[in-house]
């Protein structure tokens, strides 16, 4: 019998979930366009509409999430996050700073509630996801979400470019990446104590490298949905 494969430590863990940072979608073509200016008007109502489907589906993600979660510290921390999307009572949150972009790109609010340009592949990756919280061990769906890590960096530069490009878009208009900056200003590193903590043997530090490997896999089909949908027009 094979000895068991053993943990890593906390600096390999780390590095491995961090080597995942080139399949972020910030790598893809469409977002290269996005952020060189080329998308047409068309093809950006495309990737508001769609996107807005994912803002909208990620407090039932971390819904997921508390739900299956046995650690009182660790819910108390998340529901944060479904406050974060959805807002407090008298405030605005992250899904309506969402919606707030997709009338500045010139679509009506009412075509992006009913959901009508949401591409079948967007509407099957972001349901996988959810479905992925809802089914697989809470610490492997945080895990997913780490690719909170690689996004600062991104959010920074698509405000600067979106501004110099897109010029009918104001700095307010972006409200939900300027909010959401400071979110990851810290790389994940909350997440990241977390997976880390409960993540103890190998087969689950797997899992969790798996878990975002399969979200940057969401993520990357998203956008390929996207542009294949907005070719379409």
């Amino acid at each position: 019998m094979n000895p068991p494969v053993r943990p890593l430590n906390e600096t390999e863990f780390v590095a491995a979930l961090r080597g995942l940072s080139h399949r972020y979608w910030g790598t893809h073509p469409f977002h290269h366009r996005l952020h060189d200016g080329s998308l047409s008007e068309h093809e950006l109502k495309m990737w508001a509409a769609n996107r807005w489907y994912y803002q909208r589906m990620l407090p039932q993600k971390d819904a997921a999430i508390i739900a299956n979660c046995p650690v009182p510290e660790v819910r108390r921390a998340w529901i944060d996050r479904i406050h974060y999307h959805d807002g407090r009572d008298g405030d605005e949150g992250g899904t309506r700073r969402w919606l707030r972009l997709c009338e500045a790109v010139g679509l009506d609010p009412d075509e992006v509630l009913d959901e009508r340009h949401v591409a079948p592949g967007v509407r099957f990756a972001v349901d996988a996801y959810v479905t992925f919280a809802r089914t697989r061990p809470w610490v492997e769906a945080v895990a997913s979400g780490l690719t909170e890590m690689f996004a600062g960096h991104l959010m920074r530069r698509r405000v600067s470019d979106m501004l110099a490009r897109y010029p009918w878009i104001r700095a307010e208009d972006l409200a939900y990446f300027t909010n959401r900056i400071d979110a990851v200003s810290g790389e994940g590193k909350s997440t990241v104590d977390i997976v880390v903590r409960y993540s103890v043997t190998r087969e689950q530090q797997d899992a969790a490298v798996a878990a975002l490997s399969f979200k940057c896999d969401v993520l990357w089909s998203m956008l390929d949905a996207i542009e294949r949908a907005a070719s379409k027009q």
